[in-house]
């Protein structure tokens, strides 16, 4: 069976590069692909602005007029406000949406957790394998070393992103928050540097690199008496988000509404 496939923020990094992987899987078809009113794709082929085969798919900028002549499962990595402008249309039109922008914020995550109760979401801040196999091992690890060794998460990415800490970063400390009975966000810190005073028990650092064109690592330290556990995963090359994300609109277009995440595409 072929699964439809309409990618929102067509011209950014991982909307060329889910378009890429759209083209190399036979069992997929694009059919729709936009970007913002001020891009500077508009009206230009999909499948040749991200380096492919020309597709008959040009690449506008609203995402209803789609719907008029197309359906499929939205996969949206765009801006935050952008995002639930988006959630909307696909409620409307009771489209599948796979979310894969990060920043958003308490009340926009709402908006999207609300919206599952009538269309089917998949919502991840990571969509690639491995990083969503480190959130298992990590609720497990946390769950045993808990109290007697310090946690610390440092995360890295290009120069060019925008929100940080990443929103995988955020999950991570989400997840070792509840194994360990810390508090999201209280117990995170970002900064020492102007503190003179010894680090807090339930305290977590959090420590952010920017630079170059770092895809994407994450790596959580255990820091114990006399020894340390680091658990880390490296992305090299973003066709893994790309991957995970096409993985995921196969899985939901079969899907009753409700929220999901990774996790239930993965089956664990």
């Amino acid at each position: 069976m072929t699964t439809n496939i309409i990618i929102v923020g067509a011209n950014g990094r991982m909307g060329k590069n889910v378009i890429q992987a759209v083209q190399a899987d036979p069992q997929l078809r694009l059919v729709g692909a936009t970007d913002s009113v001020h891009c500077s794709a508009l009206g230009k082929d999909a499948g040749a602005n991200a380096g492919g085969a020309h597709l008959g798919v040009i690449i506008g900028s609203d995402l209803d007029s789609v719907f008029k002549e197309n359906f499929g499962v939205v996969i949206d990595f765009s801006s935050p406000v952008s995002t639930i402008h988006h959630v909307g249309i696909c409620q409307k039109h009771k489209a599948p949406l796979i979310v894969g922008t990060t920043g958003l914020n308490a009340g926009q995550e709402q908006i999207i957790l609300e919206t599952g109760k009538f269309i089917p979401i998949v919502r991840a801040p990571n969509m690639s394998t491995g990083v969503n196999v480190l959130f298992s091992i990590l609720a497990q690890v946390a769950e045993v070393l808990n109290e007697d060794f310090d946690i610390e998460i440092s995360e890295a990415h290009h120069k060019n992103k925008v929100d940080a800490p990443s929103g995988t970063a955020k999950r991570i400390a989400q997840i070792l928050c509840e194994k360990t009975g810390r508090q999201y966000p209280q117990d995170l810190s970002y900064e020492r540097q102007a503190r003179q005073e010894p680090r807090r028990k339930s305290e977590i650092g959090m420590q952010v690199m920017r630079g170059g064109d770092i895809v994407g690592e994450h790596c959580v330290y255990f820091c114990g008496q006399g020894e340390r556990l680091e658990l880390k995963h490296v992305v090299t090359n973003r066709q893994t988000f790309a991957q995970g994300a096409l993985r995921a609109a196969k899985w939901i277009a079969e899907q009753k509404p409700g929220l999901y995440d990774m996790r239930d595409v993965l089956g664990f």
